[in-house]
């Protein structure tokens, strides 16, 4: 790369995610199938009709006020299914939401989907990330509720590769139709990701798959003004890039909240300094000492978090 200079080994290093996370386990068994799917030969294997049981995080303060709101407590829960998109490789999923109170109509809650990086898998959400723990400092500060959702998408940088996966398709054809089968408002919909997985979601908000798309968010995304053959596994070649170009296309991007963050101490620092000098209007966001690590994300999630919740309320 040019300014980066980033091997593919180094890329690994980078964006690599530890697998060491606490994985959740529940809702992965005996969940029947949803009774639709994409319309997309051949047929695939839908994801499970929803949720079986959920662990709930820890508990809120309780209101002072008798007439108070009940507070709103943060459920997680994970499923699986095969994707028509990844042939023969079971996908897992997380999800975090707020369990709405009893009583009334409940509304339709606006959604954020997670793309996790390298090596990584949908454990990185609620593991590494603790994604439901920010969430729920979020709720309880009297921020809007959302859910948060992720699901593995392998090392395949989000996009259609030479080898016939598609992960950007499972997303916008398979698991986001799934969680608006649950009730979450798919015109209120928000990308946000790490490294990879933040390159997959400018990708994502760029081309305009996703009609409902109103926030992007990206955490040191792994993205090049120029192909480069040391870049690794992120494309399959030339043509590739130039398919999957975020450079070119941020025009694009001009009426869609964004917000970009890169560690100083980061490698990448220099091309997401770039990125973010072209992009049309606003940037929220910006560069404070860090590197390309978990301790880093986790210290502006919070900032993402409530970038999110503001732009999807």
């Amino acid at each position: 790369m040019e300014e980066s200079g980033l091997t593919r080994r180094r890329l690994l290093e980078l964006a690599g995610v530890s697998l060491g996370a606490s994985a959740l386990t529940a809702c992965t068994a005996g969940i029947a199938p949803a009774g639709t799917s994409p319309p997309v030969p051949p047929a695939p294997t839908p994801p499970p009709a929803g949720p079986t049981a959920t662990a709930t995080a820890p508990a809120t303060a309780t209101a002072t006020a008798p007439l108070a709101p009940a507070p709103l407590t943060v459920r997680t829960s994970t499923g699986s299914f095969v994707s028509a998109f990844r042939p023969g490789t079971t996908s897992h999923w997380s999800l975090a939401a707020p369990g709405m109170p009893p009583g009334g109509a409940q509304p339709q809650l606006p959604l954020a989907v997670f793309l996790h990086g390298v090596g990584g898998s949908h454990t990185v959400l609620l593991g590494d990330l603790a994604a439901h723990e920010t969430l729920q400092r979020h709720l309880d500060a009297g921020g809007p509720p959302f859910a948060i959702a992720a699901v593995d998408g392998g090392n395949t940088w989000w996009h259609a590769r030479a080898d016939g996966s598609d992960t950007q398709s499972m997303l916008v054809r398979e698991f986001v139709p799934f969680l608006g089968g649950q009730g979450y408002d798919l015109g209120r919909i928000g990308l946000f990701g790490i490294s990879m997985g933040g390159f997959g979601s400018l990708l994502l908000a760029s081309q305009g798959r996703l009609p409902g798309v109103r926030a992007v968010a990206a955490m040191s995304p792994a993205v090049w003004d120029h192909y480069d053959p040391r870049e690794g596994s992120a494309f399959d070649g030339p043509a590739d890039f130039a398919a999957h170009d975020v450079f070119a296309l941020r025009p694009r991007l001009a009426a869609v909240p964004k917000r970009i963050d890169c560690g100083t101490g980061d490698d990448l620092a220099a091309t997401v300094r770039a990125y973010r000098a072209g992009l049309p209007g606003d940037v929220e966001g910006g560069f404070r000492p860090g590197g390309h690590d978990y301790h880093y994300w986790r210290t502006i999630l919070p900032e993402v978090v409530s970038f999110l919740g503001y732009n999807l309320a």
